[in-house]
């Protein structure tokens, strides 16, 4: 895991150089055909990167997304009418039979099929009519960390050439990735505060949602620690009861309008003695309990992909301090293959 984390600013770099031009091909030959709805479809982590794409596509270009229910398709045997719907389906091996079965249903349904994976030989990619490979090269520790990041600025390219933009804003992310997972030392010291957590809720808004979801993910499969992730204006509604003054809240505050509406969350946290950690600017990380500072001047759109870098790292040093091992967590496989 740890090797594969570090991998990540040349993975970035990678796509950047040599997987761009042919997924900006791609995604103008789909945006030609016109879709008129986009529905995303993953398990695990990459359902947390189709949720990032969600927020790109309904943001970026006003286009309508949502998330499959694979189930029912591969248990209910619905059949939909998807004609001009995009489906997208994303996934690192390419090979649980559920996303397969679901996008074949799919493209016989009259929609347009694109598969994202790191398998161009995938039976997925196979199916799919068209194909983003994510170019993150193997993977061998069951928590995936690359081929999350490349998965996302993989989604984050289509959706700009869906729309014609130059992704000028990603061109940064390979440097300031080197810089941020250079800060290892800092992430190990924070971990010091989850050794014994019992429990963790993580909460963020807009474009660093997905990320406190992957966060969450990450910590579960590896240190074994109940982490609730929730959309800040979800943890009002009802779940902010069991936030007390001790208990560990991390927060993810994108700088821009995301960040700006986390706000009056982060207030009724400070209120109720809450111990929060927060992920975001300088300024940010000077009003809570302790954090990590990221680089600022970033597009909002494309800092998930620098975010969760010290969560990647935060969930790698919890597991190492409770004495477990990242590497191989208990009762999983790396290509999980649900019906």
């Amino acid at each position: 895991m740890a090797a594969e984390m570090a991998e990540q600013p040349a993975v970035l770099r990678r796509i950047l150089q040599e997987g761009a031009p042919e997924i900006r091909r791609i995604a103008q030959e789909i945006a030609a055909r016109k879709p008129r709805f986009v529905q995303l479809t993953a398990r695990g982590t990459s359902d947390n990167a189709a949720l990032y794409a969600k927020y790109l596509l309904e943001i970026q270009l006003g286009l309508p997304a949502g998330l499959a229910s694979m189930s029912t398709v591969t248990a209910y045997g619905a059949r939909q009418d998807l004609t001009d719907c995009l489906v997208v389906t994303v996934s690192q091996s390419g090979g649980s039979p559920d996303l397969v079965a679901s996008t074949k249903a799919a493209r016989e349904a009259g929609a347009i099929t694109l598969a994202v994976t790191n398998n161009a030989a995938s039976p997925l990619a196979e199916v799919s009519e068209f194909h983003i490979d994510v170019l993150a090269g193997p993977e061998k520790a069951l928590p995936a960390t690359k081929t999350y990041t490349a998965e996302l600025l993989a989604l984050y390219l289509f959706v700009e050439g869906l729309r014609g933009g130059d992704a000028a804003a990603a061109e940064k992310l390979p440097e300031l990735a080197e810089g941020v997972l250079a800060r290892g030392a800092e992430v190990k010291e924070l971990a010091q505060r989850y050794r014994f957590a019992e429990r963790l809720v993580l909460t963020s808004r807009g474009y660093g949602y997905p990320t406190a979801k992957e966060a969450a993910l990450k910590l579960m499969e590896t240190s074994y620690i109940p982490a609730l992730s929730f959309s800040g204006a979800d943890l009002l509604h009802g779940p902010l009861a069991m936030v007390d003054n001790v208990s560990p809240v991390i927060a993810i505050v994108t700088e821009g309008r995301g960040g700006e509406a986390l706000q009056p969350v982060l207030d009724r946290l400070r209120g109720r003695g809450a111990d929060l950690v927060v992920i975001g600017s300088e300024a940010q990380v000077a009003q809570a309990s302790a954090g990590f500072a990221l680089p600022g001047g970033l597009a909002e759109e494309v800092q998930p992909i620098l975010e969760i870098l010290p969560l990647q790292m935060l969930a790698y040093e919890v597991t190492i301090a409770r004495g477990q091992d990242p590497d191989a967590p208990r009762a999983l496989a790396k290509v999980t293959e649900t019906h």
